[in-house]
């Protein structure tokens, strides 16, 4: 009696836990649904993209849904290398989990050669096309050498990086002993000189300039590649 008594507790155990697991949510389907939701929101490339879920903690315990499952983005952002995506149930047992979900793709980048310096210009000799996995789409890294004429680097890149559009900044504008415009504003005034670059830079850089008429020196930044603006 005994051993029949302990079968029936087992199987009693076994039925309750068979039971249970058949309400609980699939933490690969909500994981599933995350990628679904990204890929969709990507651009389309002939690339290979990698849509991939953050793992669930496997100790987590929700009641399965009992309709399909909806998705949203946590957040209205422009679609990077991560994501939050909310997976939620509408139905009675309503619940709402958050899943990371990282974007790669699989492209042919260009890739220093050699170490280079802040400001440097980087010449087709010293890149060379690379096919990688990396973070995000591939609109950040750049694809082709056009890209690189009349761009330095914005700061020391070493050997075997992936060169990307913000690593760049456009090349010297204004050059030592140039004439320049100097424009000064002030609401809806604004006044015009000429002066002589005594510095050099890029867009957004600041140089020195003397104004040829008052022979006084000023700093402005550079807005082309013959206007300084300066402040009044």
């Amino acid at each position: 009696m005994k051993r029949i008594g302990s079968h029936l507790l087992v199987l009693v155990c076994a039925l309750f836990a068979a039971t249970a697991f058949a309400t609980t949510q699939s933490l690969d389907e909500v994981q599933s649904a995350a990628e679904a939701f990204v890929r969709s929101r990507l651009p389309a490339s002939p690339a290979k993209q990698f849509v991939t879920a953050a793992k669930l903690d496997p100790r987590l315990r929700i009641e399965a849904c009992d309709q399909p499952l909806q998705t949203f983005e946590q957040s209205a952002t422009t679609l990077g290398e991560r994501v939050t995506v909310g997976v939620r149930c509408a139905a009675a047992n309503t619940w709402t989990l958050y899943v990371p979900v990282t974007v790669e793709i699989e492209i042919p980048v260009l890739v220093l050669r050699r170490a280079l310096a802040r400001r440097a210009r980087v010449a087709i000799i010293d890149v060379e096309p690379e096919t990688r996995r990396v973070p995000g789409t591939a609109a950040t890294f750049l694809l082709d050498t056009a890209s690189l004429q009349g761009h330095r680097l914005k700061r020391s890149l070493p050997a075997g990086t992936a060169l990307t559009v913000d690593m760049l900044v456009p090349d010297v504008l204004v050059r030592r002993g140039q004439q320049v415009t100097l424009i000064a504003a002030t609401g809806p005034v604004e006044i015009r000189a000429q002066g002589h670059a005594l510095t050099e830079g890029g867009v957004a850089d600041r140089v020195r300039v003397q104004n040829m008429s008052s022979l006084k020196v000023v700093e402005g930044v550079v807005e082309s590649d013959s206007v300084v603006r300066v402040g009044l």
